[in-house]
């Protein structure tokens, strides 16, 4: 392991490669599956167990990114406090309450949705298992649980993330447009770009998907969006962190060099031994 990729910064990067994995893990492996076979059938639990995952994953995402744009608002506006106070123990803090607010957050979803008992049809128009289509296909009264969607996805998985990271970013911008020097200014903006891009790329689809006006296409326009979030964004990511990042590229070019190294020395003793 690289030395230079133990900070905090990387330590968000990897929990959030763990989560884009783990996303489109929950979504893509089973419709993989299905191509394959030709088999389309999900058990129901199969179908609970996918829309838990998957709600949780996505709303663990959401908060690293927050907790990320913390990171950026330490080093960019507190750069002498940040290496007090973004120390190991916090990060493992912060870390650990994203993922705890996802699995809790979701359970009384989850809850609700198992004591709906009546359902129009077995067949779902969607390509995985996701909260709204399997409400729609709901007969029983799902008042309640909509109502907790409403309220609970606004507050906790929309507005806290995204007011916490867009007033992170209000500062920081000020505080960029403080600093005297051209050099200085585009040095701080390159610290925060990559997570940037990443942050705007997904709420753009995620407002693009929930907040646009109804029409005819919803449906296909809803399925569209959510391949893009759980296919397209989590192989973004990567791509934009490393290209973005020269920490990363030089560790990527270190660790190419020193595998040629070994192959070169393995070629070399077998050269010997014939």
């Amino acid at each position: 392991m690289n030395p230079h990729l133990h900070t905090p910064m990387y330590i968000f990067l990897c929990n959030l490669a763990v989560l884009d994995v783990s996303c489109s893990t929950v979504t893509q492996c089973k419709l993989f599956a299905m191509f394959i076979t030709g088999n389309r059938k999900f058990s129901f639990y199969s179908c609970m167990i996918q829309i838990y995952l998957f709600l949780s994953f996505a709303c663990n995402e959401l908060y690293i990114l927050t907790a990320m744009s913390y990171d950026r608002y330490m080093a960019i506006c507190q750069p002498l406090h940040y290496v007090t106070v973004m120390n190991s123990k916090t990060c493992s803090c912060l870390f650990l309450v994203c993922w705890l607010i996802g699995f809790v957050t979701i359970l009384p979803h989850l809850v609700l949705l198992l004591h709906i008992s009546c359902y129009k049809s077995n067949i779902i128009n969607h390509f995985f298992c996701d909260l709204k289509p399997v409400i729609e296909l709901s007969c029983s009264d799902t008042f309640g649980l909509e109502v907790l969607i409403l309220t609970e996805g606004l507050i906790l998985l929309g507005l806290t993330p995204f007011v916490s990271t867009f007033i992170s970013y209000v500062f920081i911008i000020i505080s960029i447009m403080n600093i005297p020097t051209k050099i200085g200014r585009h040095k701080a903006f390159y610290t925060c770009s990559s997570h940037l891009m990443v942050v705007t790329l997904l709420y753009g689809t995620l407002f693009c998907q929930y907040l646009r006006p109804a029409s005819n296409d919803t449906l296909n326009s809803n399925k569209l969006f959510s391949l893009f979030n759980t296919a397209v964004v989590p192989a973004l990511n990567p791509i934009i962190y490393s290209l973005k990042n020269e920490d990363v590229k030089s560790a990527i070019k270190g660790t190419l060099t020193c595998f040629k190294t070994k192959i070169k020395q393995k070629k070399k003793r077998k050269e010997n031994n014939d």
